[in-house]
């Protein structure tokens, strides 16, 4: 199931050879770039063109209509509803928490005023084609409302049987307060949030995972658009386990990511070669019975490891440098361990604790950084949908105390109209 590595005895330099799967390059970037390209320039006729050339949906309207969206709401099964309406309490319950109110900051004649103010328009992407995920249209709408972004675009490819977007990610928008919804997907949708077209209006912000297309299209419109740090990519999971775990929980946690579909990360790292060996075996009984093995096999072919190291020292080092989007510790000790990991999207401590509730409940949200960009990037939060304001005000206590220090550096810069706007004003006011 899964592709052995011994990594025993090897120190801190294994963390220079282990195996990534490529998930971007020129080839795909230079595709993203000429698609984008083709939105600038030919707006909704080139969605058009490019939904059916990817999609194979030909649409005359990308917008979801009002009467759809409740629609969706309406027929909604009584337990999904349950479902979405607890997703949504636990979402907007922890991002409430990142919501910093305006303060002040005084010392000495300098007073400044900060707050945090909601960008005006906010563009969402949701992933199709292989499945549909309402839980994502729940973790990125909810966080930017909670911040109170004015408007939400949500994009989403169409379904290639029907040409509509699926009914249970319909239902989650109207649910979340998703202001409008297109079915649109891919490359095309980001560069359309981004840069606008005749039916879809730009956007301050574009936020939302998806295929490494998408990741790569987020990536070459950030500036022109804010865009999250992270690179929301193919999913990952790193399992750590010990003999203090069912070998059940473990594989079925590895299945879960590699079902999501290719170009995934899936690792087990352990100490015991017995874990391993049983973990493998557990994997492969619940994969004779997956719908979705031959994907997952695949997935697992490419991008699936089993590591063996020394001990939990040697599994840190090894954490480190995956830099994982998912990291699960099913181990003893999981929580003291847990404060010792410094790359990581977000970390499941226990054997009770799977990354599945992550995914739907829990509250963080689930767009996490992948491909290693969990060394400086982290979940979306209520932050990527803000802005800090800062309002500074010095009286003349504070110009007399701040002024020469200004001039100093000005001066050491060489720049002479800095230092002079300081030295009129402590000279006084002209005649």
């Amino acid at each position: 199931m899964l592709n052995r590595l011994d990594l025993r005895r090897r120190g801190r330099a294994v963390a220079q050879d282990l195996p990534r799967p490529v998930v971007a390059g020129d080839g795909p970037r230079a595709v993203v770039r000429d698609i984008i390209a083709q939105v600038q320039a030919g707006g909704d006729d080139a969605l058009r063109r490019l939904t059916a050339e990817f999609d194979g949906v030909e649409l005359d309207s990308f917008r979801v209509t009002e009467a759809d969206l409740d629609d969706a709401v309406a027929e909604l099964a009584p337990t999904l509803r349950s479902a979405f309406d607890a997703a949504i309490e636990s979402v907007s319950v922890f991002h409430q928490h990142q919501v910093h109110p305006p303060h002040v900051v005084e010392s000495k004649g300098l007073t400044i005023r900060a707050s945090q103010r909601p960008v005006a328009r906010a563009g969402l992407y949701v992933p199709g084609g292989r499945a549909e995920y309402p839980s994502t249209v729940l973790m990125t709408a909810l966080p930017a409302r909670v911040a109170g972004v004015g408007e939400l675009a949500l994009c989403v490819p169409p379904d290639r049987q029907t040409g509509r977007v699926a009914s249970s990610v319909l239902a989650a928008a109207r649910l979340a307060g998703v202001d409008e919804v297109y079915a649109v997907g891919g490359a095309q949708a980001i560069a359309a949030l981004a840069y606008g077209t005749e039916t879809i209006r730009p956007v301050d912000v574009v936020a939302g995972p998806g295929n490494v297309y998408v990741a790569l299209a987020k990536q070459e419109v950030a500036g022109d658009v804010g865009v999250a740090a992270a690179f929301a990519g193919p999913s990952e999971v790193v399992v750590v386990a010990d003999g203090s775990t069912p070998a059940e929980y473990a594989a079925i946690d590895l299945i879960v990511q590699a079902e999501h579909g290719p170009d995934g990360l899936t690792w087990l790292i352990t100490w015991d070669e017995a874990v391993a060996d049983a973990v493998c075996a557990a994997g492969e009984r619940l994969l004779a019975t997956s719908p979705r093995a031959d994907q997952v096999r695949s997935t697992m072919a490419a991008g699936g490891y089993v590591a063996l190291v020394d001990d939990e020292a040697a599994a840190l080092t090894v954490i480190d440098a995956i830099a994982p989007e998912h990291l699960e510790l099913q181990c003893r000790n999981a929580e003291a361990l847990a404060d010792k990991v410094n790359n990581a999207g977000a970390i499941f401590c226990g054997p009770l604790s799977p990354a599945s509730v992550g995914d739907y409940i829990a509250g963080p949200s689930h767009v996490l950084p992948t491909d290693g960009s969990a060394r400086f990037a982290s979940a979306l939060t209520v932050a990527d949908f803000t802005k800090d304001h800062h309002v500074i005000t010095l009286d003349q206590e504070g110009l007399d105390r701040l002024g020469p220090h200004v001039i100093a550096m000005a001066e050491q810069e060489g720049l002479a109209a800095h230092a002079e706007s300081v030295r009129l004003r402590l000279d006084g006011a002209p005649s």
